[in-house]
C-alpha cells in the first residue's frame, strides 16, 4: 500500500528545509504554524531570486520553528529571528521581485536582516517575503486549464517524488562506483513509498484522505542535486546517470526527477507521515 513517508517544508527558497510529521495542504503548497512553503526568498539588488545553483552555501541556512518566530542559523553566525506576524500591507516596505519569468510583489527585509543573509550567502542580497496582496499563477499549459497558484517555488505548489525512484537512481550510481544520494538532493515536499520506481510519472491523482493532488508536469533538473545539502559543497553531479534514462521528450529532452503537483481538492486538509495514499493511474 502506498504511504506518505516524508514531508518537508522549505520556508526560504533554496535554503534548508524542515522535516515535518504533519502539514496542512493549501492551494499554494504546504503550511505549518502559519509558515508556508517557499514564503521567503533571497534576492539580489535587482530583486532577482538567488538559488543554490550559483550560491551552494544557501543549503547551510537552516530554519527552525519557534513560537511566533522563524529562527535562522548558518555556520559561524549568530542566529537570526524572523517575526512571523504578517507585515502591514499598507505601510511595510516592498520590492518587486523576479522569479524566473514572473514579477512578484514582496515585503522587503530590514537592513540588519539583509546584512545577516548577505554574510550567510557570501554575496550582497536581501531576504523578501511573499506579499499578502500578491498572486502568482502557475502555467495552465500543464494543468489542462485548471487554475492554480504558488508562492516562490520554481513553478508549482507541491513537488512529489517516489522513494523507489531514488532507490533506482542509487543502484545505478553504485554500479558506476559512485556514492548513493539522499532524497534531500532533489528537495521534494512529499515522498511516497510503496509505488514502483518513477510510477509517479504516470499517476492521474494521489488521494490523501479527503485531499487530492494532481501531478501535472515532470520536474526538470538543474545542477542543484550535485550540492551536498549537509556541507554546501558541490560534488559529483548525478545528471550524467539520469541523462541515460530520464530525458523527457515532452520537455525538449530535459532531465526529470519528481512530479510537480497542484491541489485538485481538499485544501485545508492535513497530511501525515505514515498515512495511506490512494493512487489512480492515468491509463
Amino acid at each position: 500500500m502506498p504511504i506518505l513517508s516524508e514531508i518537508t517544508l522549505y520556508p526560504i527558497k533554496s535554503c534548508a528545509g524542515i522535516a515535518l510529521q504533519v502539514a496542512t495542504l493549501t492551494r499554494e503548497g504546504l503550511m505549518t504554524q502559519q509558515i508556508y512553503d517557499r514564503e521567503w526568498m533571497v534576492v539580489d539588488a535587482a530583486g532577482h531570486c538567488l538559488t543554490q545553483r550559483e550560491h551552494p552555501r544557501m543549503a547551510l541556512i537552516t530554519p527552525r520553528l519557534q513560537t511566533g518566530t522563524l529562527e535562522l542559523s548558518a555556520p559561524g553566525m549568530e542566529r537570526l529571528l524572523l517575526d512571523l506576524r504578517q507585515p502591514d500591507p499598507q505601510h511595510a516596505p516592498t520590492i518587486m521581485t523576479q522569479v524566473w519569468d514572473d514579477a512578484v510583489l514582496a515585503y522587503d527585509c530590514d537592513a540588519a536582516t539583509a546584512a545577516w543573509i548577505s554574510a550567510a550567502v557570501g554575496a550582497p542580497c536581501r531576504l523578501v517575503r511573499f506579499h499578502a496582496h500578491a498572486e502568482r499563477k502557475v502555467s495552465e499549459k500543464w494543468t489542462a486549464g485548471i487554475a492554480a497558484s504558488t508562492l516562490f517555488s520554481d513553478g508549482y505548489p507541491v513537488l512529489l517524488a517516489g522513494a523507489a525512484s531514488l532507490d533506482d537512481l542509487n543502484e545505478k550510481l553504485r554500479r558506476a562506483g559512485r556514492a548513493a544520494l539522499p532524497m534531500n538532493r532533489f528537495r521534494p515536499n512529499l515522498v511516497i513509498a510503496g509505488i514502483a520506481a518513477f510510477e509517479e510519472d504516470y499517476v492521474a491523482t494521489f488521494q490523501f484522505g479527503d485531499a487530492t493532488l494532481k501531478p501535472v508536469k515532470p520536474c526538470p533538473r538543474c545542477p542543484m542535486p550535485a550540492v551536498d545539502q549537509a556541507s554546501g559543497i558541490v560534488g559529483p553531479d548525478p545528471m550524467d546517470i539520469l541523462q541515460s534514462y530520464r530525458a523527457k521528450p515532452e520537455l525538449g529532452g530535459a532531465i526529470c526527477f519528481g512530479m510537480n503537483c497542484i491541489v485538485a481538492d481538499g485544501a485545508g486538509q492535513q497530511l501525515r507521515v505514515g498515512q495511506e495514499i490512494g493512487v489512480a493511474l492515468a491509463f
